[in-house]
């Protein structure tokens, strides 16, 4: 049986946010969770520079961005994080995204979460 995932509901909350209108429930290989009704989002938080190719809004990868958001608001080290950009490569397999599309976001945000770690040390 092929594993899926299923699409998160949401309504817009304000400019370029999102708000979750139910309890999202999601399984991953490595990780299962529930976002919460009412947690607020982003999307895909990419540098606006990038967006003509990776829109933060885009349904394809959005769901797996819902996931991430909220781990990475609860994350309190580096292995939280790891946790959270392991589930978002994950889940964006699940949903049907290009490899070498994981690979950008996976690479992406963990590099993004060791620069923040680091600096947090540094402090």
């Amino acid at each position: 049986m092929k594993n899926e995932l299923k699409r998160v509901c949401v309504k817009p909350y304000d400019k370029d946010r999102f708000e979750v209108i139910n309890d999202y429930t999601f399984s991953l290989p490595s990780f299962n969770g529930i976002v919460p009704k009412g947690f607020k989002t982003d999307g895909a938080s990419i540098p606006r520079i990038f967006w003509s190719f990776y829109p933060p809004f885009k349904s394809e990868y959005f769901s797996a961005c819902v996931i991430h958001d909220y781990l990475c608001e609860k994350a309190n080290s580096r292995k939280d994080y790891k946790l959270a950009d392991l589930a978002l490569k994950e889940a964006m397999l699940l949903l049907g995204c290009s490899k070498f599309k994981c690979f950008v976001f996976y690479h992406a945000c963990n590099l993004f979460h060791k620069i923040k770690c680091l600096m947090k040390e540094t402090r």
